[in-house]
């Protein structure tokens, strides 16, 4: 498989400025892969040490502050070689290893020559801690699942990749290459972007295997909920979890506490459900009162909507069947297009630095499902499921704030096209946003 975070992790190889790097991710989102094959390629060799496989590794970073002794008892016990700048050390699941991640600060003060990167399943949740972090000694690096372009070139199809690489201009695609996107994106709804569950497709095209593998990865996130220091959490961590879908199938999709469980508060539910954020299994997204900078200045804190890290993983939480790929326009439009949702919004979380926000009003009700902030402009986004119908909320919106709104933005089943002040990206183009939200306003400066 490629992953286009391996460019990203050469940049960080190569900088004048780099420091010692924390690469965060999910649980099976391919950190250590992605970190192994980085080694491979770019290192003369790779050291690689496992904290959760070899406890004893923990105690040379409780006696020593001192990076090479560190260094040194490392490659006798293990029989490793380090060379400075030439090998490539990983640290690995170091999430419960406070002693190893403070030690970065040495690392990057006194052995700046050696590459160390770090990763682990929960470093949101150990990270959130407060604990002797090293400030400003480490570099951090998210992964998130794989992006439909992604899921394509795994897929083996590299013309398809290669026809969206190319668009330059907002021009109709040709039918050639729409209904094949069209197509795989279907796909891509039912595997997500786990890479286990990719491959258990793209290898083996083997369906059961697939859904058995993201049946895994869940099962694997149920039993690292126990992992909250405080052990009651754990049942209302469980059900905030299973409660995404539900939130999701409403019309409002506007998170409400009792959907978990009838007569459910906010402040019962609110830890369970932040430890879910810190770990990044699920994006939190606020409404905003209106499309101002700083974006969080303007965030209602009581209104927030939630969604899933994969859409894959949301799909097979909602036990919706595979067999849906083969219904025409289902998987975009199942409960209230809630996997298309996530899906745009998985997409947006990986283009653009702040998180997305939400707008709506009540009286009459509006509502526009994202803004993003791209630079120092904020642009307001509604995902259709099939081919888009006229979208009152966006309209709305503008006539609020028409300083404010240099384009609107649709994904829907349509093709690509600018009319005015209206941008059309279809649903398999998601992940080329911010480009082509620079090419329109280009042409509408023209």
């Amino acid at each position: 498989m490629e992953r286009f975070i391996l460019k990203k992790l050469l940049d960080w190889k190569n900088s004048p400025y780099r420091k010692p790097l924390i690469l965060k991710g999910v649980r099976q989102v391919g950190k250590t892969w992605v970190l192994k094959e980085f080694g491979k390629r770019y290192y003369e060799n790779t050291a690689y040490f496992n904290f959760d496989e070899n406890l004893e590794y923990k105690q040379f970073f409780e006696t020593t502050k001192d990076v090479d002794r560190i260094l040194q008892n490392l490659m006798i016990v293990s029989g490793q070689t380090i060379v400075p700048e030439k090998t490539l050390i990983i640290f690995d699941e170091v999430q419960d290893c406070p002693n190893v991640i403070n030690s970065m600060k040495y690392f990057c003060e006194n052995a700046p020559q050696y590459h160390v990167a770090c990763a682990g399943s929960l470093l949101g949740i150990a990270l959130a801690k407060p604990s002797s972090f090293p400030v400003g000694k480490v570099n951090f690096m998210q992964i998130d699942p794989m992006t439909f372009e992604e899921f394509l070139l795994a897929n083996g199809d590299e013309n398809l990749l290669a026809f969206l690489r190319s668009c330059d201009s907002i021009e109709p695609i040709p039918d050639a290459f729409f209904n094949p996107l069209y197509e795989k994106l279907k796909m891509y709804y039912i595997t997500g972007g786990m890479p286990e569950s990719v491959l258990m497709w793209t290898e083996a095209r083997d369906v059961s295997a697939m859904q058995e593998a993201l049946s895994d990865i869940i099962g694997a996130y149920e039993r690292d909920f126990a992992k909250h220091p405080d052990i009651s959490e754990f049942p209302k961590i469980s059900m905030v979890w299973k409660s995404v879908p539900s939130q999701l199938a409403k019309e409002n999709k506007k998170f409400i506490y009792k959907v978990i469980k009838e007569g459910a508060r906010a402040r019962e539910y609110e830890d369970a459900l932040q430890w879910l954020v810190d770990a990044r299994l699920v994006h939190k997204v606020y409404r905003s009162s209106a499309p101002g900078l700083p974006v969080a200045a303007y965030d209602d804190l009581s209104a927030f909507k939630i969604y899933l890290v994969d859409v894959g993983l949301l799909r097979r939480l909602a036990q919706l069947a595979p067999t849906a790929f083969g219904e025409g326009n289902r998987l975009f439009t199942e409960f209230k297009g809630a996997l298309t949702e996530n899906f745009v919004l998985q997409t947006l979380v990986t283009q653009f630095e702040a998180m997305p926000r939400y707008w709506s009003q009540s009286n009459p009700p509006y509502e526009v499902d994202f803004l993003i902030q791209r630079e120092n402009d904020i642009f307001p986004i509604e995902v259709k499921s099939e081919t888009h119908t006229a979208g009152k909320s966006i309209k709305k919106f503008k006539e609020l704030f028409p300083d404010k709104v240099k384009l609107r933005i649709f994904f829907s089943l349509d093709n690509l096209k600018l009319d005015d002040d209206v941008l059309n990206i279809p649903l398999f183009m998601a992940d080329r946003t911010d480009k082509l939200i620079g090419l329109a306003l280009e042409q509408r400066k023209v």
